[in-house]
């Protein structure tokens, strides 16, 4: 399985919005649509938002929530660099949470007009993408907004 992409499908109430925010705000590629769907590439995943007439609200960020995890800090700066340059709205400001362990990463995490939120984190420790199983963390135990 080398060579597969994700794919993510998920509500909005406003195409053309949505349009604004993935393709003009984040740089996504933007694929085929029609009046209730609209495609997206994302770091060469797809993503396909489908348009909902009642979305509904979620409060916070969990349970749902999706991003990128990014390899280098530099990388994970620029992309959040780029989202303020162009006024997308931060649900969460740039922070880092479990600092000084070893699934310490950095996050932060941006709204969409449709309210889907967005993650986009750097671990400090590679091996906390996927290992560090005796670590009993996943989440905050509480929220910050």
């Amino acid at each position: 399985m080398n060579e597969v992409l994700f794919h993510l499908a998920f509500p909005i109430h406003d195409r053309l919005a949505a349009k604004r925010f993935y393709v003009d705000g984040l740089g996504c590629t933007l694929g085929r649509e029609s009046e209730r769907a609209v495609t997206f590439g994302l770091a060469g995943h797809q993503l396909v938002a489908h348009l909902v007439d009642e979305p509904q609200a979620q409060r916070g960020i969990y349970p749902r929530h999706f991003g990128l995890v990014f390899l280098t800090k530099a990388q994970w700066q620029e992309f959040a660099d780029r989202a303020r340059s162009k006024g997308l709205a931060f649900y969460q400001q740039p922070r880092v949470r479990f600092p000084g362990t070893r699934i310490e990463h950095h996050t932060y995490f941006l709204q969409d007009p449709s309210d889907n939120l967005l993650e986009f984190k750097y671990y400090t420790h590679e091996s906390a993408i996927f290992g560090e199983r005796d670590v009993p963390e996943v989440g905050d135990s509480h929220e910050p907004r």
